[in-house]
């Protein structure tokens, strides 16, 4: 688990959020395995390794740890991808290789998959994880004129939908690369490219995801 903050100075401050990493981690395995929240604060305090009175140390209710989980793993999925794009600059293949490689995430990294099929979508227009990030390539595509959109945030919710769509299909069925680069292709064209070049882009060598 990676928090999404820097780490505190003081040893103190460093073994609380140690503490509360551990707690944000459980609540992530339990909504992986479960996808719901049905569990009780015992048994979450049993699987970080904590005490029960220390659970009430961090967090009000079980609600906002499993907020503050699902918040946790979808900054990792968009710090993931936004290393892995980090040499592209054109928006328009960001989005091909983000959705393809959100397929590669089901082998890598299936706790942050299985919570992007239980908790994606209540979360594609949130302040953290892969929205934010998308909202801006947006923007920064709709200002140059490479995506035909009229606003951004309708965009976001389409694409989004459209991932996540991916990501449940996946848990149900086989998908090869052929398939993320077919999902790539037809985001891109309903971002506005042609046919042609969202086809060029959804096929080119994708960047590896760490």
């Amino acid at each position: 688990m990676h928090p999404t903050t820097a780490q505190p100075a003081n040893r103190f401050e460093r073994r609380r959020a140690k503490t509360r990493q551990a707690l944000i981690g459980a609540a992530r395995q339990i909504l992986a395995e479960q996808g719901g929240t049905d569990v009780s604060i015992q048994a979450i305090a049993d699987r970080a390794d904590v005490g029960f009175g220390t659970f009430y140390n961090h967090f009000e209710s079980k609600d906002i740890l499993f907020d503050a989980a699902v918040a946790d793993a979808l900054e990792e999925y968009g710090r993931l991808l936004d290393t892995a794009t980090a040499d592209i600059d054109d928006p328009a293949e960001t989005f091909a290789a983000s959705v393809r490689l959100t397929l590669q995430l089901a082998a890598s990294h299936p706790e942050i998959t299985e919570i992007l099929r239980f908790r994606g979508l209540q979360h594609v227009h949130s302040g953290t994880g892969l929205g934010p990030r998308a909202l801006r390539d947006l923007e920064v595509g709709k200002a140059s004129g490479r995506f035909g959109i009229t606003d951004a945030r309708v965009a976001l919710g389409a694409v989004g939908g459209a991932v996540l769509g991916l990501v449940q299909l996946g848990a149900t069925s086989d998908l090869d690369a052929a398939a993320g680069e077919q999902a790539a292709e037809m985001v891109l064209r309903m971002l506005g490219l042609p046919a042609e070049e969202a086809h060029e882009l959804a096929t080119k060598p994708l960047p590896v995801l760490g």
